[in-house]
């Protein structure tokens, strides 16, 4: 072999280290880190235990997994379980895991995590709300290490849209006790720093079961205003934020962003609470109701097309489920159904908001407005969006509330049957009960819609929620993301989501 073939010659020597240097002064490649914003509602208290009350919702997201998922066109797909099927009567349900699955940690993903995870949603010690949902859980039998039988108390030909709840992530066998602040689950980031009241940070997963994410991290800042939340990422302290309809003007025609909005069966309310007086007579409930005009309130607040009149019915226009209802404005029956439970003179309400979300003040107000012809006066009582959700609500009598969408069967039993730790006006109603128990119960989809039309029907003549309208969720994003895709509501695969370099 000549010298001139052997990278230790004269001229080899020099071209190595010109290369060498060249190499080194490179700069290395810049992380691909997302940073987003949370409301900060639950006032320092989030949790990583998907479970909890308090539990932080948008970290738990990319921390665990559930068995099921919904795709974009709202239909139900495999997550960790690959298949599920029901007995013949739905009482029992059979999940084969996927394989290979491990969590953070190392340790295989297993029917014995399974288990574990959807009994404990029965522990009256987390006082989950999603007990009213799946409290039908009556155990999990191990059949083998990828297989599990869940076996319930009652049948429920709809289990699988259940399992889709965003809250029933499934986490190590055992790990109850340290979830909160460990975080592990099999998702697709891994926790570095948690700091609900200041910066959370998660990094890339890279031995994730669905393939590595895109981004190498993302970080989580604790605004609690949402206004403040907008002005972030009009300055480029953050990435991405769901902004109201208001705020749109901001983003749209600004060539650093994107604005984008999707049908959505989220929804503003105002809650009375059903066991404090005078809201305990149904009467007074559905005089604060229909002496609002729910069309004028979608154009002043959410403007026409982004929004769609619902008769304070929580399930979305597209669900199979829900009931066609017709509520216009009728101050004079207002009137007169306020003088048939002793207030003749008109009443006197404390309605409690917040800044914490854009346009809870605004909604508040316009209803204010609203129905101050049928002798209804309102004050307003601003709160601090700092623990909104844990200081005020279900706490003072008349608040405002918010919700994203969920399943017919999911919200009903979630925000009203009775005794459901969610149940944010204290509505109890053993016939409205019997009904959902009824749909749950039936495998005939007809007969079990009747039941569903029925309890919403129901809630529009007796309940203690107000919801006139279902808006469209709106998001604004550096324009620098792509593969941002709602599945439902703001419901993102981030995992699937790419940073282009500045």
């Amino acid at each position: 072999m000549s010298k001139s073939g052997v990278i230790g010659s004269g001229f080899g020597i020099v071209l190595a280290c010109a290369l060498l240097t060249a190499a080194w002064s490179q700069p290395a490649q810049a992380e691909k880190v997302l940073r987003m914003a949370h409301d900060l509602s639950m006032g320092g208290k989030e949790s990583l235990d998907p479970l909890s009350p308090v539990r932080f919702w948008e970290v738990n997201d990319l921390l665990y997994n559930r068995l099921v998922r919904l795709n974009e066109k709202g239909e139900i797909e495999p997550e960790l379980a690959a298949s599920w099927t029901p007995n013949d009567s739905a009482t029992e349900w059979t999940i084969k895991l996927q394989e290979g699955v491990r969590f953070h940690d190392g340790s295989p993903l297993g029917a014995s995590d399974v288990k574990y995870s959807l009994e404990r949603i029965n522990d009256p010690a987390l006082e989950s709300p999603v007990t009213s949902v799946l409290g039908m859980i009556d155990h999990v039998e191990v059949i083998d290490a990828l297989t599990a039988k869940i076996v319930l108390s009652a049948k429920h030909a709809g289990l699988p849209i259940l399992l889709s709840d965003y809250r029933v992530r499934i986490i190590p066998d055992g790990s109850g006790a340290t979830i909160e602040q460990t975080g592990i689950g099999s998702g697709p980031f891994k926790l570095e720093e948690y700091d609900p009241e200041g910066r959370t940070i998660l990094v890339a997963n890279p031995d994730y079961w669905e393939g590595a994410p895109k981004l190498d991290r993302i970080e989580y800042l604790a605004i609690s205003d949402a206004d403040a939340r907008a002005q972030a990422l009009l300055a480029g302290q953050i990435d991405f934020s769901r902004v109201a309809q208001e705020q749109g003007p901001l983003f749209a025609g600004n060539p650093k962003f994107v604005l984008s909005e999707f049908p959505s069966g989220g929804w503003f309310g105002i809650v009375f609470r059903t066991d404090v007086a005078p809201f305990t007579d149904p009467r007074v409930r559905k005089a604060v109701r229909i002496a609002a005009n729910r069309e004028e309130m979608v154009k002043l607040l959410a403007g026409e097309g982004h929004a769609i009149v619902t008769c304070d019915n929580p399930v979305k226009a597209s669900d199979p489920y829900r009931a066609d209802l017709d509520c216009p404005q009728d101050t004079e029956l207002a009137k007169s159904l306020l003088a048939e439970a002793g207030f003749a003179d008109g009443i006197d309400i404390d309605l409690h908001t917040s800044n914490l979300e854009t346009g809870m003040v605004r909604f508040a107000e316009v209803y204010q407005q609203q129905v101050a012809k049928a002798g209804i006066r309102v004050k307003l009582v601003i709160a601090p969006g700092d623990g909104y959700w844990d200081d005020v609500w279900m706490k003072e009598t008349v608040v405002v509330t918010s919700w994203d969408e969920r399943p017919a069967d999911q919200i009903l039993n979630e925000a009203y049957r009775s005794g459901s730790s969610w149940n944010e006006s204290y509505f109890s109603s053993p016939e409205f009960d019997a009904l959902l128990d009824k749909a749950r119960a039936s495998l005939d989809f007809a007969e079990a819609k009747q039941a569903m039309v029925e309890a919403q029907r129901m809630l529009f003549e007796t309940g203690g929620t107000f919801i006139p309208y279902q808006q469209n969720v709106q998001f604004a994003y550096d324009k620098s993301l792509t593969g941002i895709t709602p599945v439902i509501e703001d419901q993102i695969r981030w995992d699937l989501v790419d940073k282009a370099e500045e």
